[in-house]
C-alpha cells in the first residue's frame, strides 16, 4: 500500500512539471514560471505533511523520488560551476586592456563584499538586541545536544588555524584536486588559476601573437560550448524549484519553528533589513533599486530553495551579465568570490546574533560598545577566510564565538530552525555578491546601463 502512495505522489508531480512545460511552451516569462513552481512546490509540500506526516514511511519515499529533481537540478548546476568560472574568467583577462585593470575589479568586489558584511554584522546585532534573544530561552532536547557536540568536533578539527592560514587555503596546490570540488575553497582556487592562466595570455600576446592568437580560439570555442551547456540546465530551473520547495516544506518541523518562533522572526527582520541596505546602495550609485529587483528575482528564489551559493553561481553570473548588463569578468569575480567570502547572510548577520545571544550566559554584557565593536570587526574579517575551514555559516559561527570566548556549542541550540533561516541567509549571500558585481561595474565605467534599464533584458538562456 505504502508503494502506490509514492506512485500517486510521484504522478502528481509528474503531472505539475507537465504543467510548467505547458507554460514554457506558451511563453510564459521565466520569472512566472519559477514562482509558480516555488508556488506550487510549496502546497504540495504542505498538502504531503498534512496527509502523512513528517517522518513517515510513504514521506520519506516519496521525498526520496523527489530528490532526483531536486538534488539532481542542484547537481546539475554544480557540475557546470568549475568549467563556467574556468573559461569566462580567462577569456574576460584576455579581453582586458591593461592587466591593473584586474586588480581594481577584484579589490572592489573584495571591498564591497566585506564592507557589507561589517554592516550586516551591525544589523544582526541590533535586531538581537531589538529582539532580546537570549540562549537560555530555548530547551535543549536530544537533537540540539547532539548538534553541541558536532560542533565542538568540528571545532577541535580547526582549532589554531588563524585567519591568514585560512586565507592561503584559496591558492591552489592542485588545480585538478580543485576542480573536482573537493575542498572547500576550491572555487576560489579555481578563479585564482585562471587568473594566472589569463595574465600568461596576455604576456604571450605580446612576445607570439599567433600563439596566444590560437589559445584564444580555443577559448571561444570551449566558451560556446560551456555557455550552451549552462543554457540547457538553467531551463530546468522551475522544476528543479518545484521539487526542493516541495521537500523542503514537507520535511520542515514546523511545531520547533513555532517554538522558536521569535528567533525566525528575528533573524528574518535582520535579512530583510540588510537586503534593503542593499537596495539603497544600488540606488545611491544612479541605479533604479526596483529595476535590479525584478532582475534578481529569480535567482534569489532558486538561492532560498536551494540553500546553494555555489549551485547558485552559474544563475548568478548570467543574470548579471544578460539582465543588469554587468561586464563578463566582474560578473564571474563577484559570483565566484561572493559565494565563498564575504557573505553577508552566513557570515554576517548570522555569526553576530548567535554572539549577542550566547554573550549573557557567561556573564558578558552584550550591550557593552567594547563587546559590539569587538564582535563586529571579528565577523567582517572572519567572513574573508572561512571559505577556509568550509561549511558556510556553521563555521563563521565557529570562527567568531571561539574568537570571542564564547561558548560553541550553544549555538546548536537553533538546530529545529536551521533550515528554515539558512534559506533567506542563502539569498542575502548571493544577493551581496550581485550587489558586489553590479557596483563594482559601475564604479569602472564597464556596467551597461541601456541593457540594466532596459525591461526587456532578461537572462537569455531562460527567456523561452
Amino acid at each position: 500500500m505504502e508503494g502506490l502512495f509514492i506512485l500517486v505522489n510521484i504522478v502528481v508531480l509528474v503531472a505539475i512539471i507537465g504543467l510548467l512545460i505547458y507554460m514554457q511552451k506558451k511563453h510564459v516569462s521565466f520569472s512566472k514560471r519559477v514562482f509558480t513552481g516555488m508556488g506550487l512546490g510549496i502546497v504540495l509540500g504542505a498538502i504531503l505533511q498534512a496527509i502523512y506526516g513528517v517522518g513517515s514511511d510513504v514521506l520519506v519515499g516519496t521525498l526520496d523520488w523527489y530528490s532526483i529533481v531536486g538534488n539532481g537540478y542542484v547537481r546539475f548546476l554544480m557540475v557546470i560551476v568549475v568549467p563556467l568560472v574556468m573559461v569566462s574568467i580567462i577569456r574576460a583577462i584576455i579581453n582586458l586592456e591593461k592587466t591593473k585593470e584586474l586588480g581594481k575589479m577584484a579589490g572592489w568586489v573584495i571591498g564591497i563584499l566585506i564592507s557589507t558584511t561589517l554592516v550586516a554584522a551591525l544589523v544582526g546585532i541590533g535586531s538581537a538586541l531589538l529582539f532580546d534573544l537570549n540562549a537560555e530561552q530555548i530547551e535543549a532536547g536530544q537533537a540540539e545536544s547532539d548538534r553541541a557536540a558536532s560542533l565542538e568536533e568540528s571545532y577541535a578539527t580547526m582549532d589554531g588555524q588563524t585567519t591568514p592560514q585560512r586565507i592561503l587555503n584559496f591558492i591552489p596546490s592542485n588545480i585538478f584536486l580543485d576542480m573536482t570540488g573537493e575542498r572547500s575553497t576550491s572555487v576560489i582556487a579555481v578563479v585564482i588559476f585562471s587568473i594566472i592562466v589569463g595574465i600568461a595570455v596576455l604576456g604571450v600576446r605580446r612576445k607570439d601573437p599567433e600563439q596566444a592568437e590560437m589559445f584564444l580560439k580555443i577559448v571561444n570555442s570551449f566558451y560556446a560550448i560551456v555557455m550552451r551547456i549552462v543554457t540547457l540546465i538553467l531551463r530546468l530551473t522551475p522544476f528543479g524549484v518545484l521539487a526542493l520547495m516541495a521537500k523542503m516544506v514537507a520535511s520542515t518541523n514546523f511545531s520547533g519553528i513555532i517554538e522558536l518562533g521569535k528567533f525566525v522572526l528575528a533573524s528574518y527582520v535582520a535579512l530583510i533589513v540588510m537586503f534593503i541596505i542593499h537596495l539603497v546602495l544600488v540606488g545611491v550609485f544612479g541605479l533604479n533599486p526596483m529595476t535590479y529587483l525584478k532582475k534578481v528575482i529569480p535567482v534569489l528564489g532558486f538561492a532560498f530553495t536551494s540553500r546553494s551559493s555555489a549551485g547558485t553561481i552559474p544563475l548568478n553570473i548570467q543574470a548579471q551579465k544578460e539582465a543588469l548588463g554587468v561586464d563578463d569578468g566582474t560578473a564571474n569575480i563577484s559570483a565566484s568570490f561572493g559565494a565563498t567570502m564575504g557573505q553577508n547572510g552566513c557570515a554576517g548577520i548570522y555569526p553576530a546574533m548567535l554572539a549577542v545571544m550566547i554573550a549573557p550566559t557567561v556573564g558578558i554584557n552584550s550591550l557593552s560598545p567594547e563587546f559590539i565593536i569587538q564582535l563586529v570587526l571579528i565577523t567582517a574579517i572572519s567572513s574573508f577566510g572561512v571559505a577556509g575551514v568550509g561549511g558556510g555559516a556553521t563555521f563563521a559561527a565557529i570562527i567568531v564565538l571561539s574568537s570571542m570566548g564564547l561558548p560553541i556549542g550553544l549555538a546548536g541550540l537553533l538546530i529545529s530552525v536551521e533550515a528554515m533561516i539558512d534559506m533567506g541567509r542563502t539569498a542575502l549571500n548571493v544577493n551581496g555578491s550581485m550587489v558586489s558585481g553590479t557596483l563594482t561595474s559601475k564604479i569602472l565605467g564597464k556596467l551597461n546601463t541601456k541593457k540594466f534599464n532596459d525591461k526587456e533584458a532578461v537572462t537569455e538562456s531562460t527567456a523561452v
